[in-house]
């Protein structure tokens, strides 16, 4: 990369310790009511872990941004700390993806995070010469093929929400996560109900829906697109079409699969993903921490199925 464009870059593309000006937008102030609810709902329960775990959770969005980051941050560094799985490190700091930083994490979380977040808000783009451009694009594709390396070669990966909302112009990140967002027909406001799929009866990572119960509240719960294919997906949750309204508008699936989370294998590394994350009140739902505190350790491999 030239010096004369690096000031420029670094700026816009917080690939130094800069934070894209993104990520920054929509920030609040964190309710000691709201952290006390989150604390009191962190599971006490945890797998030990076989060593020291470095968690890193990154939130950039240059897309839509999400009120409930801030909290859902809050609650990942929480629940490390509280049960000891693992440290969580909030940056979205670009630089944590260059090939010397990546190896000191187990697992990434993306945290709601939303469009192309390895490269400048398109706003900021187009202002770019092309040679810019063209320098921008690079590390971009250099970054993303370092996360893939990363997973493919044992790292974890965690998908909080929007996370599939994510990366739409790298397809490799499609079948990473297991698919693309396409839509949420059921609103922050809508009542909904999820259930445990049959295959996930018995796996430790939902063993708060051992119960039988499912989760009712208000959420706003996504449908997906290619390359979303349940059947090669290890299914964990998803939407009860039976008992959630089914006249909503913005329904494009006609088969009734709307997966909430799931896992899967890429390479060597484990991926676990959950669509619950819209509303704050979903970090502190006991049931929703469990699951994704459970889902971190299984990622990061601590915790077996």
């Amino acid at each position: 990369m030239k010096s004369r464009t690096l000031p420029l870059l670094v700026a816009l593309t917080g690939l130094g310790i800069a934070v894209g000006i993104a990520a920054k937008k929509g920030k609040k102030q964190l309710s000691e009511e709201s952290l006390a609810k989150v604390e009191a709902a962190i599971p006490k329960e945890v797998v030990k872990p076989k060593e020291k775990r470095k968690l890193l959770v990154f939130s950039r969005t240059n897309g839509y941004r999400h009120k409930s980051i801030e909290l859902g941050n809050k609650t990942l560094v929480m629940m490390g700390e509280k049960t000891g799985a693992y440290e969580a490190f909030v940056s979205d700091d670009l630089s944590n993806f260059e090939k010397d930083k990546i190896s000191e994490f187990d697992a990434i979380c993306f945290n709601n995070t939303t469009s192309e977040v390895f490269r400048p808000h398109k706003t900021k783009f187009k202002l770019l010469d092309a040679e810019q451009k063209k320098e921008v694009l690079a590390k971009e594709k250099e970054l993303q093929q370092n996360l893939a390396d990363f997973i493919k070669n044992g790292g974890g990966f965690i998908g909080i929400h929007a996370a599939t909302d994510t990366f739409y112009d790298w397809a490799e990140y499609g079948e990473i996560i297991g698919g693309y967002f396409d839509g949420h027909p059921w609103t922050l406001k809508t009542d909904v109900s999820i259930k445990l799929d049959d295959s996930a009866k018995g796996n430790p990572i939902v063993a708060a829906m051992s119960d039988g119960e499912p989760l009712n509240f208000k959420e706003e719960i996504y449908q997906h697109k290619a390359p979303y294919d349940s059947s090669k997906l290890d299914m964990l949750l998803r939407l009860d079409t039976e008992t959630t309204n089914m006249d909503v508008k913005g329904i494009k699936r006609k088969d009734g699969d709307f997966g909430v989370s799931w896992t899967k294998s890429y390479g060597e590394g484990r991926v676990f993903y959950c669509s619950l994350g819209h509303n704050d009140h979903i970090y502190w739902n006991p049931k929703v921490l469990s699951i994704y505190l459970n889902g971190i350790q299984w990622a990061i491999g601590d915790l077996k199925k």
